[in-house]
């Protein structure tokens, strides 16, 4: 959810489309769209051996922290982070105002095919997004999300 807006499932697989797309242009090897506030909106990649929930979480604290320093000199917000390691590189860059990507890579592609090929799924994710937020919203019992119980959740311990 972006927002208020439901990812629904046509735009999950336009997400898939654009992250595929990504990977294989980039060379990346995972692929990350977060909200800002640290919630993980969808993957792409053998996302599966990291911890998402918690890269998302400290992505978007990190790009918080850093549009705080960007302030400070001038800027509006670094729309681009990178983060440099001995076998594996995130790079973090904005997506409209809602969302960040975060890919991550390693010795198989270089940081300057990642950002070129980030700044036009940055784009591509954000028209899924921006079509996700002008559809109308649920109204009624459809629009809450259901409670611990009605999803079947054992509440009592």
């Amino acid at each position: 959810m972006v927002d208020g807006v439901v990812i629904h499932e046509e735009d999950a697989s336009k997400l898939q489309g654009v992250f595929t797309r990504f990977l294989d242009d980039s060379g990346a090897r995972a692929v990350l769209l977060i909200e800002r506030s640290g919630q993980l909106l969808a993957s792409g990649g053998p996302a599966g051996a990291l911890d998402t929930v918690s890269i998302a979480a400290l992505a978007a604290g990190a790009f918080s922290s850093t549009g705080a320093m960007a302030k400070l000199v001038g800027e509006s917000e670094f729309s681009v982070m990178f983060h440099q390691g001995e076998k594996k590189s995130l790079h973090v860059s904005t997506v409209g105002q809602h969302a960040i990507l975060l890919a991550l890579f390693d010795e198989g592609t270089t940081v300057g095919m990642v950002r070129l090929f980030a700044k036009d799924a940055a784009r591509s994710l954000d028209a899924v997004l921006a079509a996700s937020r002008a559809r109308p919203r649920r109204v009624g019992a459809l629009a809450n999300p259901l409670a611990a119980d009605e999803a079947g959740l054992d509440v009592a311990g």
